[in-house]
């Protein structure tokens, strides 16, 4: 979880009110594709062809997605041959990157649908604010273009099944930004976890903090002024209500309720997509959360400590929990009716260990005696034969994690648009973690305990018949 950089991620491109407030409505029509115009679908991209690739948004996440494609170029043809932000700071910033890195001069354009036009472009990685990818992933599959979506997919839930049905309804080959799934450890973990190694899962609990203010602008790293006359304000708020322009909101949006649900988007997204690849479920059956503004007490909307609780149709209970107070021991943990796998670090952390203990032989540690420690337990006790996980050919495990420029999961959505294939985090995944996300948002501003009804697609305050 890297530190703030004083680079914006808050960009985005005009969309036509009348198609968006259908698309929004979830009016997708699945003819939207055919309707394209052929040269949209004229290029078929071989073995030794260049992916020519544009970036939409062009902020901080973009910044690490034009650093994913100049490492995928050691593995594979790729270029960045076009950039678009309507702010045009950052746009020019991020041209500058790919001229330096890429030795081009990529084109500039200001609006999504001026980028889209250019039949070049073979597909479109959006890195924007929270409350615009589904909207404008819409808008790229539609336009015949292969398409890399940031996490969260939506934060609506009409936007999210928008999306996801535009994208069904087209030919796109579009990966979401959950690069986990591209990861060897946490891939390990699911295939030992399918072994049967640890018994049923019954409990998954993920704790992941940090001591700062969170997506605060820090001012003092000197960050560029965003003026009103250098952006397009109404274009950046795609469909929300309108509000005086704000350059706080523009570039903080993470913190503010109407564009972002803050850490449940920005972590819980991976944090439940590790539930889902681990348990190969799709959805929750109920969500509750409690927290509040406990620290930063800044005029941020979301809040900077929060738990969720989640059952799943399994019968697995998941717990969330991020504090922005303290720091101490980020870990998530496994547990199995035969044994447990804890995990070390926060997200994206590959030190993970496997063990017996809290299986069947230790039905009550406190009764037993057994095990009994007078220290922090490290491993374990012997004969629970705790193992820490290393893979014969991955990095080695610890508490950090990689980085979040993943090149795997950009490559492997590189390779996915060469033979027209599946990626790894499809748009079913970035459906099915929209909807913790989404629970979890409402269930906190409403206090309610709140269920998904799989039948409708529909959050309810009632379970279900």
């Amino acid at each position: 979880m890297p530190e703030y950089k004083p680079e914006t991620d808050n960009q985005n491109q005009r969309v036509d009110r009348r198609q968006f407030l259908r698309q929004t409505a979830g009016t997708v029509l699945a003819s939207s594709a055919m309707a394209m115009p052929a040269r949209s679908y004229a290029r078929v991209i071989g073995a030794n062809d260049r992916i020519r690739i544009a970036q939409l948004g062009c902020g901080d996440r973009s910044h690490g997605h034009v650093h994913m494609a100049h490492m995928a170029l050691q593995r594979t043809p790729v270029e960045v041959i076009a950039v678009c932000d309507i702010w045009s700071v950052a746009r020019e910033r991020r041209a500058a990157q790919v001229k330096d890195l890429f030795g081009n001069e990529p084109k500039l354009y200001k609006y999504s649908e001026e980028m889209l036009a250019n039949a070049d472009i073979d597909g479109v990685m959006i890195a924007t604010g929270d409350h615009q990818h589904a909207k404008l992933c819409i808008e790229v599959v539609q336009a015949g273009k292969d398409c890399y979506v940031e996490k969260p997919f939506a934060n609506v839930l009409a936007e999210a099944k928008a999306a996801r049905d535009a994208v069904k309804a087209s030919k796109q080959v579009v990966q979401v930004g959950t690069q986990h799934r591209s990861q060897p450890y946490p891939l390990a973990i699911r295939d030992i976890i399918r072994s049967g190694r640890i018994g049923e899962i019954v409990r998954i609990t993920q704790e992941w903090n940090t001591n700062q203010p969170r997506w605060r602008h820090p001012s003092s790293k000197g960050a560029p002024v965003l003026r009103e006359e250098d952006t397009d304000w109404q274009r950046w708020l795609l469909g929300k209500a309108n509000r005086p322009f704000d350059p706080q909101v523009y570039q903080e949006f993470r913190l503010y309720r109407d564009f972002s649900a803050g850490v449940l988007d920005q972590w819980l997204s991976h944090g439940s997509d590790l539930v889902h690849l681990w348990t190969d479920e799709t959805h929750p059956s109920s969500a509750v959360a409690t927290g509040g503004i406990l620290t930063w007490k800044d005029g941020r909307e979301n809040p900077d400590n929060v738990t969720v609780s989640f059952v799943y149709p399994k019968g697995i209970l998941y717990t969330y929990s991020t504090t922005f107070s303290n720091s101490y021991r980020s870990f998530s943990r496994i547990q199995g009716r035969e044994g447990t796998i804890e995990n070390y670090g926060g997200e994206g952390a590959s030190l993970f260990m496997v063990t017996k203990e809290g299986g069947p032989h230790e039905r009550d540690p406190e009764g037993n005696g057994k095990p009994r420690y007078t220290a922090p337990p490290t491993m374990g006790p012997t004969e629970d034969v705790a193992e820490i996980i290393k893979l014969p050919n991955g990095r080695d495990p610890d508490s950090l994690g990689p980085n979040d420029d993943d090149v795997d999961h950009m490559m492997n959505w590189l390779d996915a648009m060469r033979d027209r294939k599946q990626p790894n985090a499809t748009v079913d995944h970035g459906f099915s973690h929209s909807i913790v996300c989404i629970m979890a948002a409402q269930s906190y501003w409403t206090g309610k305990r709140l269920y998904w009804n799989a039948g409708s697609e529909e959050i309810m305050d009632e379970r279900p018949a």
